[in-house]
């Protein structure tokens, strides 16, 4: 009895020493001096998302044509040197006429007309056009050039500044004799702006009689302002002087 009761005792002393204290019976403590494996994590996937096409499509670029067909719509046309009103006057051209177009200014209304002779310019809105005036190739002022004067010099810019949008030029006078004016409606000076406005860079020739200008220039467009001063007497046009830009 005694030695049955001693085995029983021995099994239990046996069976307590395989828990460690305080832990489960699955747990296993790593002998001292091994590294314990750790396990590789599964690289997580990075997802980058694809860019969706711009829902606002660019419109395509007008096709460029060498030259376009048109018929004056009014009574007397006048066609002028430069792609303005106030420009020198070159010939007068009567309804019905059809003219040929082969270039434009990119910037405002007018168009280039082949002449005999010498081309000139007119403003569109007098015309029937066979076509988008738009599509003819840019001309001014790289190609289509104003009659130059050698009879007065070119003026200078004196200064160009700016207050907020409003861009004010001013520069020295240079008279003009009684005898050179074309008539009494000519101006003595022809500011060209390309001028930024709504997003649109525009071509926007302005005509002063006294030697100061403003208009409106803003910002928000891809191509640069510019502009330029030109003296006009009947002969031609003296110049350009260019304008610094004002930031």
């Amino acid at each position: 009895m005694s030695t049955r009761i001693l085995l029983i005792l021995c099994f239990a002393a046996a069976a307590c020493s395989q828990i460690p204290e305080g832990g489960s019976p699955l747990a296993t403590s790593a002998p001292p001096g091994t590294a314990t494996p750790v396990s590789a994590s599964t690289p997580t996937a990075t997802l980058i998302p694809t860019p969706l096409p711009s829902e606002t499509a660019s419109l395509p670029p007008v096709p460029t044509v060498e030259s376009l067909e048109a018929i004056v719509n009014t009574n007397l046309l006048s066609c002028r040197y430069g792609p303005g009103p106030e420009y020198l006057y070159l010939d007068g051209l009567r309804e019905g006429w059809k003219l040929k177009l082969v270039g434009q200014t990119g910037g405002n209304n007018w168009a280039w007309v082949k002449g005999t002779k010498n081309n000139c310019w007119v403003n569109v809105k007098y015309l029937k056009i066979d076509g988008d005036f738009k599509s003819l190739p840019v001309v001014y002022p790289d190609i289509a050039r104003l009659p130059r004067t050698s009879y007065y010099p070119p003026t200078s810019v004196l200064s160009a500044t700016r207050d907020g949008n409003n861009v004010t030029v001013t520069w020295l006078a240079v008279p003009i004799s009684p005898g050179d004016y074309e008539d009494e409606n000519m101006f003595n000076y022809i500011v060209e702006a390309w001028r930024c406005e709504g997003g649109q860079l525009l071509f926007d020739p302005l005509a002063s009689n006294r030697e100061t200008i403003s208009f409106i220039d803003e910002p928000g467009c891809a191509q640069p302002s510019h502009g330029r001063v030109f003296v006009q007497e009947k002969h031609g046009f003296a110049g350009p002087a260019e304008i610094p830009w004002p930031p």
